[in-house]
């Protein structure tokens, strides 16, 4: 099955679920109850985390557990739960490594393979514990183990099958198989009912990414792609793939958001309507971030709740640049009416970062919504081409929440015409603020202008922008002047400087 086409209030409740919110999510609710699931991946993808936390999800809702280990001891799977605040007590766990007796020399096969006996003997063993305890989850790790003692993929094949019809038909069985004897075939993903796959994206820098798939759930809904998930304390977290078209409650929104700057809510056409994202695009230093917090405070002036997200400056920083300008930020933090998220480029994933504008819209119900910038953001990803992807479904999900954006993103170059972005995204966008320096009677300034708005009309005009001391300042338009926006702006009119001077 593929794409889920429904919304999680109509999904059937007959589901395991694992344990990790988020991967119920993707699986629509969780495990179909009564078959067979393959969790696969690579040491340290977080396999067991993900295992222990399904256990402990089954004895919450008072199921009969049993966990069979074939690798690790029940005392490191214990400590392992410990160090995550994972309660396993009530869980039946079988430990069915090689003893010390197989290791000596007269415990060594000399004629026999080791699948003529030990595996017969293994898989025994595990049918007698299913026997003996008839869970209602089981999960076996990892299968391996099992790999390296059968002699050939057939055999190995037939030994699962075989286990499955030893299995109680309302059972829910999760096997792990961590692909250190892997080959390239795929014998078990046709056997089973759903496969989940975990893999680590290594990066040059900066913290491993992880991100999981669901390649098969027979019978069932599932949302299809790739998903960010981290493993901290208290287990796996995951973050389902944001989709925005199952977020299409779009209502009347009301009055356009005003930033409290009269020349600038002229300049964007009375103020910048809700369901709208803006892009603030010029050089470092210009005025980006400063005219987006402009829109966040006065927010919170309204009473409306806002967040930022920033990835360069530390908030400290950014409270104190914008109390110099005559925002008050600290008090609205204080509040709770602003919130303010520093993020490190190098420890975030996309996924998470899209979770916790989420969280900031339904859960703290922030109706304006900063990102500074798209430049740490674009760090955080494998190219330009995905930054598009996950910034259509972002921007279009908080358009439908009638949430108004703000993006910024700076620009290389400071003056002239060779400004280069490091992302074209402009499409993304519903406005577009462009800021920019310009030289003029010995002074470098700044100008700001909309040059674009999908949903109405606006001043085509370029204003000065001045910041400071405490205000911000946007003066009448450069009537005068032609070439602003490329840095040396020529004069068109008699009298020097006319248009400049916010005093004229």
């Amino acid at each position: 099955m593929g794409q889920l086409e429904t919304p999680p209030s109509t999904w059937v409740n007959d589901r395991s679920r694992s344990g990790c919110p988020g991967l119920d999510d993707v699986l629509g609710g969780g495990f179909p109850r009564g078959h067979f699931y393959l969790l696969e991946g690579e040491p340290g993808t977080g396999k067991t985390t993900l295992a222990l936390q399904f256990v402990e999800e089954g004895l919450r809702n008072g199921e009969s557990v049993l966990y069979i280990t074939l690798s690790e001891s029940s005392d490191d799977l214990h400590l392992v739960a410990r160090s995550h605040g994972i309660q396993l007590e009530g869980a039946n766990f079988v430990d069915l490594k090689p003893n010390e007796e197989d290791l000596k020399p007269d415990g060594q096969y000399t004629v026999f393979h080791p699948s003529e006996i030990e595996l017969g003997d293994r898989m025994q063993s595990i049918v007698s514990e299913v026997e003996r305890y008839k869970p209602d989850r089981l999960v076996i790790d990892a299968l391996s183990e099992l790999r390296m003692l059968a002699k050939d993929p057939l055999r190995y094949r037939r030994q699962v099958i075989s286990l499955r019809e030893f299995t109680p038909p309302t059972c829910t069985v999760l096997l792990l198989d961590d692909r250190s004897s892997r080959q390239s075939d795929l014998e078990l993903h046709s056997i089973v009912h759903g496969v989940v796959m975990l893999e680590k994206v290594h990066r040059e820098y900066g913290k491993t990414r992880r991100r999981a798939e669901v390649a098969k759930l027979r019978g069932s809904a599932f949302r299809e792609g790739y998903h960010d998930y981290i493993i901290r304390t208290g287990g796996m977290l995951m973050f389902p793939r944001l989709v925005a078209a199952e977020h299409l409650a779009r209502v009347d929104f009301g009055q356009s958001a005003r930033c409290g700057i009269q020349e600038l809510d002229a300049l964007v056409g009375g103020g910048l309507d809700r369901g709208t994202s803006t892009l603030l695009l010029g050089p470092a230093g210009c005025g980006k971030t400063t005219i987006a917090i402009r829109w966040l405070t006065s927010a919170a002036e309204r009473g409306e709740d806002a967040t930022a997200f920033i990835f360069e400056e530390t908030v400290n920083t950014l409270i104190g640049r914008a109390r110099g300008l005559g925002m008050e930020l600290e008090k609205h933090l204080k509040s709770g009416r602003v919130k303010i998220e520093h993020l490190d480029p190098a420890e975030v994933s996309p996924g998470e970062f899209i979770d916790n504008v989420r969280m900031a819209v339904d859960k703290d119900n922030a109706r304006v919504v900063v990102i500074d910038s798209l430049n740490g953001f674009l760090q955080a990803m494998p190219g330009e081409q995905h930054l598009a992807l996950h910034l259509h479904e972002v921007l279009t999900y908080l358009n439908h929440k009638g949430v108004v954006t703000l993006l910024i993103l700076a620009q290389a170059g400071v003056v002239g015409a060779n400004m280069q972005t490091p992302a074209d995204v402009s499409y993304l966008a519903d406005n577009i603020l462009v800021l920019r320096y310009f030289e003029a009677q010995g002074e470098v300034k700044q100008a700001i202008s909309m040059i674009k708005k999908r949903s109405g009309a606006h001043e085509h005009t370029i204003r000065e922008l001045r910041l400071g001391p405490e205000t911000i300042r946007v003066g009448k338009p450069l009537t005068n002047f032609h070439g602003v926006l490329s840095g040396v702006p020529l004069l068109v009119g008699q009298e020097v400087g006319h248009g400049l001077r916010l005093d004229d």
